[in-house]
């Protein structure tokens, strides 16, 4: 039951980081999508996945907040309708994670745990992870060179 529960956060908050106006709201669903990811991998005995996700999600998140701090509008007001809206369509959507259950096939990996199995076999992810942090920094930094050129 406790991973059904992180599963239907974890749509809700990628839900409101996606379609949040304000920046820095969006950027604090996102912690809470980043939070909920490892919470899941280490209730599924994913324990160094776990931090491992936490620690690449407290880097992005840091870029992502001084970023949106930096070159976002005064945010706007939300209306709390919208954002019922975005949070009944985040239930919504995982509703068939909660009630539906998804058969594990057997042979290809059947020695191998699921913790095992993230960490041994995700050498791409963690190197397009590091990709994608690398290029929000610098595209920020280029953002901000080219703001502070404008203003002199």
């Amino acid at each position: 039951m406790i991973v059904e529960i992180l599963a239907a956060g974890l749509v809700v908050s990628a839900c409101l980081a996606i379609f949040l106006d304000e920046a820095v709201y969006a950027v604090v669903a996102l912690a809470g999508t980043f939070f909920l990811t490892s919470l899941l991998y280490a209730f599924s005995d994913a324990l160094f996945v776990a931090i491992f996700q936490f620690a690449v999600g407290a880097g992005t998140l840091a870029v992502l907040f001084l970023s949106g701090e930096m070159l976002s509008e005064p945010p706007q007001k939300t209306s709390q309708k919208t954002l019922l809206s975005i949070v009944a369509i985040g239930v919504l959507l995982s509703l068939p994670a909660i009630f539906l259950s998804i058969s594990t096939p057997t042979g290809l990996l059947s020695g191998i745990s699921f913790g095992e199995a993230l960490w041994d076999l995700r050498a791409v992810d963690v190197v397009l992870q590091g990709f994608v942090i690398m290029t929000v920094a610098l595209g920020i930094a280029i953002v901000l060179h080219e703001k502070r050129k404008g203003e002199n």
